[in-house]
């Protein structure tokens, strides 16, 4: 199963949107909170492009944020990403 990793911060209400998708989805998931670690920041940063967050991973594939998100659940394009 694919591993799905969210880069973080508080607060922050677009990161609690994803975080509510992806448990209302039942999808398990790898928080990383970026607000206190400024390597993770730099790492997050670095792998996205994007100082925003959220920046959800699916594996190695960058999906973006909330919106990203919200929008790939909606097409029906997320269970494909997740191999479901």
């Amino acid at each position: 199963m694919p591993q799905v990793l969210m880069y973080t911060k508080t607060p922050c209400s677009y990161c609690s949107r994803a975080r509510k998708l992806l448990q209302r989805r039942g999808i398990d998931f790898t928080e990383v909170p970026v607000d206190r670690d400024p390597e993770q920041e730099r790492q997050m940063i670095e792998r996205s492009g994007s100082r925003s967050v959220p920046q959800v991973f699916i594996d190695d594939r960058h999906i973006g944020g909330y919106a990203d998100l919200a929008e790939l659940d909606a097409d029906g394009e997320l269970d494909p990403l997740l191999g479901r």
